[in-house]
């Protein structure tokens, strides 16, 4: 297995196991078999750099072409230059995505173009490529609330949504599973609160957050290998 995207893949400031390793784990104990998961997470990537890294010649190349399964967790660095507007509410305030439009469609661009990476890379071997969303691209929790308007909130939402439609058309398009995370966080109407999944940051998954991303991980399944 590869594990490539952003810090919520890489660990960022978590002393924790990370969901590649827990997944690996869980995978290994449900199907008998021996895993082994090579985490290129990286703190800070964004789409454009994860896709220059697996079309290039470099060790993340041939870590994917000797994985059967990709984890991808990429888009929200994407939007970094936004933070400001939209967690103080003046961007995306109203029915207008003008301020997100062009990050949104290079995202979606990029991410089908490193799925399309992978594949190339796998030349026709089987293989399960899993795209997860995210719960927010920005803070959550009582982090967010302390720090945000309720317009700030409403807009980190806002743009969270967007991102992950944008994640998975990329995925639908390119043959990959997407796997979602925000029902799991904060629930199918953000009725629930993430504080207890998120680090000190709000930013970033704790021990308990790891271990549910690999959960939701290991309940899609392994679409495009064979079973067993």
């Amino acid at each position: 297995m590869v594990a490539l995207g952003d810090s919520v893949t890489a660990g960022g400031p978590c002393d924790c196991t990370t969901f590649p390793t827990l997944y690996a784990q869980k995978v290994a104990y449900a199907r008998g078999i021996h895993t082994h998961v090579q985490n290129l997470g990286v703190n800070g990537e964004d789409s454009a750099q994860l896709l220059s890294a697996v079309r290039g010649s470099s060790s993340t190349t041939a870590a994917v072409r000797g994985a059967a399964i990709d984890l991808v967790t990429i888009g929200a660095n994407d939007f970094s230059d936004q933070h400001d507007a939209v967690t103080g509410g003046r961007c995306l305030a109203d029915d207008s995505t003008a301020c997100v439009d062009q990050q949104l469609a290079s995202m979606e661009s990029n991410l089908e173009g490193i799925i399309d990476a992978i594949h190339q890379l796998r030349a026709g071997r089987p293989t399960s490529v899993l795209v997860t969303g995210y719960w927010n691209v920005f803070e959550d929790g009582a982090v967010a609330r302390k720090a945000f308007s309720d317009d700030g909130v409403r807009a980190t939402r806002r743009l969270t949504a967007l991102v992950n439609d944008g994640i998975r058309r990329a995925a639908t398009h390119g043959g990959a599973t997407y796997v979602d995370l925000t029902v799991p966080f904060i629930g199918p109407r953000t009725s629930y609160d993430a504080t207890s999944l998120l680090g000190p940051d709000g930013d970033h998954p704790n021990a308990a957050g790891h271990q549910l991303i690999a959960t939701r991980l290991l309940a899609a399944g392994l679409p495009g290998l064979a079973p067993g």
